[in-house]
């Protein structure tokens, strides 16, 4: 015999859990500014029904479809592109941390179809941006106090919109100028229910198509936001960077505006320039894109090398290039996420990517190991490097990038997806967001149609040659090992220096005149190589 108020209870509780529901929605709503197409709910719908659309439109449009056919490429190109576009969309609908991670599938060339990667680019440069009015609002629940109370004048028009923030110009009442970038409203807040989103959807994905094995990028979505939601800690970061790569004339970073910077607005020196990707502005400014591609190379190499202190989120529109009196400058924008990495790591990145400038194949495989990544230390090198393994293995600095190559590296990708996916899961994390970072310099190399050359490799050489010297430095007991490692060093990067002046010489336009009508008569010569002037370091 049942207990007669048991359907009582049941019929509170449900009621109780509905009220719950509701009051939930509401509490939600209400901090969504009355939002309805901002709340939790609404999003992770928006977002389960654009996965499951695309799921569905692989699925349906793959059905019976001959792999071998000769329409088969065409097929599969426009349901990429219909897919990313829906995706896309759906980005930009829900804002934030969407668009952070469409920022990040636009940098993945080597890994995604072209169509997914091209859509996404977009991002790089044409984020949402927020009304000027939740601009206003979130300045004065932060500051308690109106626009006009801390600053002289304050331009509505957006300079610039990323994910997760947009800046304005503004002047302080000293009538500096300066640059205020203001978090979107309710990224915050809706942080939380997007990362857990993601995670169930990717998840969701993977099970249906076990090659897709995303996790890791949902994983790092998540842990970093946070960090990248903290503006205070942005600036310290910046300060923390000013003071590290100070030594580099070429590099400009913004100074923060403490009194008027809370954790979701950042006052900062402004800095005007055209951005790294707007070939348009570099060429009207005389700038050279050699020589904005080699102090790039130069900042990074120090940053993972030597400092193992590394910007994180090098995507175009956080670099700005200016041409000055003194040389090109670099502007660094958004220190919202750095990565430091431990020393095991990062001497075992260095003495992978000496063995990768000497063309030491054993040398490769056996740091690769120490990285986690053992039978597929070939495809680990080709992603690290964006070159084919013949180049690597014959020599990055030897043989020039070309047209060729860069369409055989991306025929090839879409058949090692599975391999690439393994290689990105069983590495440290550390080294995962170095990868970032390769993938979008490549990209503004590519943008500026100008790849790493010989000189770019020699100042990660010098880099590699400084990192491990001072580590060996460190390990030494007596000041005479100390003294034969300093010699060492020295004398590496005086054959360095000699090898730069040798590239130096054979550019001269006298010189290349002769080289070329001597060409048939030549042949290369192994000597002349940053691996033969590293050999012994």
């Amino acid at each position: 015999m049942g207990f007669r108020g048991g359907s009582s209870v049941i019929r509170w509780v449900k009621y109780g859990v509905g009220l719950s529901v509701v009051g939930g929605f509401v509490v939600n709503l209400k901090h969504s500014d009355w939002k309805v197409q901002s709340t939790g709910i609404v999003r992770f719908g928006r977002a389960a029904i654009a996965v499951t659309a695309t799921v569905i439109d692989y699925k349906y449009t793959f059905y019976g479809v001959d792999a071998t056919s000769p329409l088969y490429e065409k097929i599969k190109s426009e349901v990429h592109t219909r897919s990313a576009l829906r995706l896309r969309r759906m980005c930009s609908l829900n804002g934030g941390c969407f668009v952070k991670v469409g920022q990040h599938i636009g940098a993945l060339e080597y890994l995604l179809p072209k169509e997914y990667v091209d859509v996404m680019k977009v991002f790089h440069s044409h984020a949402p941006e927020s009304p000027v009015k939740d601009v206003y609002r979130v300045i004065k629940e932060d500051f308690q106090k109106d626009v006009s109370d801390l600053f002289a004048s304050f331009d509505e028009t957006v300079l610039a919109s990323a994910s997760l923030a947009q800046v304005h110009c503004a002047t302080l009442k000293d009538g500096t100028p300066v640059a205020v970038k203001v978090q979107h409203p309710n990224v915050q807040m809706h942080s939380f229910v997007d990362m857990a989103t993601m995670d169930i959807l990717v998840r969701l994905v993977a099970a249906i198509f076990p090659d897709f094995q995303f996790g890791w990028l949902a994983e790092e979505t998540r842990k970093n936001i946070p960090l990248e939601l903290d503006f205070v800690h942005e600036g310290k970061n910046c300060e923390q960077v000013s003071k590290m790569f100070g030594h580099l004339s070429f590099l400009k970073v913004p100074k923060i505006y403490w009194e008027q910077t809370t954790k979701r607005v950042l006052t900062m020196e402004y800095f005007d320039g055209g951005f790294v990707n707007d070939v348009q502005y570099i060429r009207s400014n005389d700038i050279s894109v050699s020589d904005v591609v080699r102090k790039l190379g130069c900042l990074y190499s120090e940053m993972i090398f030597v400092r193992g202190y590394i910007h994180c989120d090098p995507h175009p529109g956080n670099i700005l290039v200016k041409k000055t009196e003194q040389g090109t400058q670099i502007i660094l924008l958004d220190h919202g996420l750095y990565q430091t990495l431990s020393d095991d790591v990062r001497l075992n990145y260095c003495y992978f990517w000496r063995s990768i400038l000497r063309a030491d194949v054993e040398g490769i495989k056996t740091h690769a190991q120490s990285l986690g990544i053992s039978k597929l230390f070939p495809l680990f090198a080709c992603i690290v490097t964006g070159r084919s393994w013949h180049a690597v293995s014959t020599g990055v600095d030897r043989l020039s990038f070309t047209q060729k190559e860069g369409d055989i590296i991306k025929s090839q990708a879409g058949a090692y997806v599975p391999q690439i996916i393994k290689v990105l899961n069983d590495i440290p994390r550390q080294v995962l967001l170095i990868l970032k970072t390769n993938d979008l310099l490549r990209g503004i190399e590519a943008t500026l149609n100008c790849r790493a050359d010989a000189k770019s490799f020699l100042t990660m050489s010098r880099c590699c040659v400084s990192a491990l010297s001072d580590h060996q430095a460190r390990e030494c007991k007596t000041r005479m090992c100390r003294w034969k490692i300093l010699v060492g060093k020295n004398w590496s990067l005086w054959k360095v220096s000699v090898y730069e002046f040798y590239l130096w010489i054979t550019e001269l336009p006298l010189v290349r005149i002769v080289s070329k009508a001597l060409k048939p008569v030549q042949s290369y010569s192994p000597e002349k190589s940053i691996g033969n002037v590293l050999q012994g370091t």
